[in-house]
């Protein structure tokens, strides 16, 4: 899994590697020291490309662009106990140590310092995190902590080379959280600096409660730690052949599937990023869109009302209760003229109910739109006798009454009259034709 992650971050894969003791004392290392990586990596020197934004007041993103993130690293360690300092009765006086992940495996992957403001964290994790899904290394889930996010802050005076101290933070289970801590912890460091003051290099705690960051401990520098290789550990050796194996079984990944259907199906970028921000979700878009042969109405009803629905139920696209195929079908109706875009929203919420297929459903509610034009002519001229003014109005030249006929008509034949067939008979009926 270390392999697999480091080469789709576009990682040199060290086929021999060695594994170090990172020792330092905190309550949360019992044995003194942590088994990880130091000087050779698993992985290193890696890159990615993604799309960044900037976020407007009402959480809207704009302006995005496309820029390079440097990875510095993929190395595997062990996992230390996990600090509790809230939620506890007695936790304004004590801090508990939770052991229960204490020597599980893991991956860190360690970022250069490419990032210029909270937003572009914020999109790099969501870019990473994407690729993580993908691969089925990790279920992404930083609330339970399987995917964790520590980030380090430093400010320098505009036109200064030289990066400023940094202070790492942690204690950040969300991709807000992490946004709000960065914002924070720069305005911090720009307040101190600008008032004369140090920058300390430490970690900190984000306390979500209070909006703000507190310290945690000082920040020990990398010959702090004593590293030295691990006596009790072989160094790791890989066998280059396996490696490309594991590179030729890859996946499409996010950014791969990002370009290809933006190509394939004339998607905007925005819409092409939300559906392929899992690969479940791609998968059911495309399966939708090359049945029903209209990718524009597949993306539109897959992002509105299929969205909401999931939403509301609390389900993911994986337990949709209404299959690619079946959306599909129910645009292809669409299309064809044998319902409308307002019966197909009847339909689309009995068939989330049901789980039917869209042609029982019409059939189940008799909803066949009415593209009969014997019986609509007959019908426009049932409502025109009836409405002489109106005629009178749009034969004047008030066309806008058109929408007053359209209204009639729908409210006859309980919304089930092709509405294209409807305006174009109206249209002449009303001309005098």
């Amino acid at each position: 899994m270390a392999v697999k992650a480091a080469i789709a971050l576009g990682c040199h894969i060290n086929t021999n590697s060695i594994f170090a003791r990172k020792n330092y004392f905190y309550p949360d290392l019992p044995k003194g020291y942590q088994i990880s990586q130091f000087d050779r990596p698993v992985g290193e020197k890696g890159r990615v490309r993604l799309f960044c934004g900037e976020r407007t007041d009402t959480g809207k993103i704009i302006n995005r662009r496309e820029k390079s993130f440097g990875i510095t690293r993929l190395h595997m360690e062990d996992d230390a106990g996990k600090s509790i300092h809230e939620g506890m009765p007695d936790a304004a006086s004590k801090s508990y140590v939770n052991f229960n992940r204490t020597g599980v495996p893991l991956a860190e992957i360690v970022s250069e310092p490419d990032f210029r403001n909270s937003q572009e964290a914020y999109d790099y994790m969501a870019h990473l995190r994407k690729i993580l899904l993908y691969l089925g290394v990790c279920d992404g889930n930083m609330e339970e902590g399987s995917l964790r996010c520590d980030a380090n802050v430093s400010v320098r005076p505009k036109g200064a080379e030289r990066f400023g101290v940094k202070v790492e933070i942690k204690n950040l289970n969300s991709f807000r959280f992490l946004q709000r801590a960065l914002d924070y912890e720069i305005e911090r460091q720009t307040r101190a600096l600008s008032q004369g003051e140090r920058v300390i290099q430490e970690t900190r705690l984000w306390d979500e409660s209070e909006g703000r960051t507190f310290p945690m401990r000082s920040k020990e520098e990398a010959h702090d730690y004593r590293y030295f290789p691990e006596p009790d550990l072989l160094p790791l050796a890989l066998d280059p052949a396996w490696v490309e194996q594991i590179r030729t079984s890859l996946p499409e990944l996010p950014d791969q599937k990002l370009k290809r259907m933006l190509d394939e199906y004339g998607l905007l970028l925005d819409e092409a990023l939300l559906l392929t921000s899992t690969s479940s979700l791609a998968d059911y878009f495309e399966e939708c869109a090359k049945k029903s042969g209209n990718a524009r109405l597949s993306a539109n009803w897959i992002m509105g009302d299929l969205a909401y629905a999931l939403k509301n139920s609390g389900k993911g696209i994986e337990h949709s209760p209404i299959p690619p195929g079946h959306l599909a079908a129910l645009i292809a109706m669409i299309d064809s003229g044998k319902i409308s875009g307002k019966i197909a929203k009847t339909v689309f919420e009995e068939m989330c109910r049901t789980g039917e297929e869209p042609g029982t459903t019409v059939g189940k509610l008799g909803l066949v739109q009415d593209s009969d034009e014997a019986s609509l002519n007959s019908l426009i001229d049932k409502i025109m006798a009836a409405n002489p003014k109106q005629v009178a109005e749009y034969r004047s030249g008030k066309t806008k009454v058109l929408g007053f006929f359209v209204g009639q008509a729908m409210k006859e034949t309980k919304g089930q009259a092709n509405p294209t067939m409807l305006n174009e008979l109206l249209q002449k009926k009303l001309a005098g034709e």
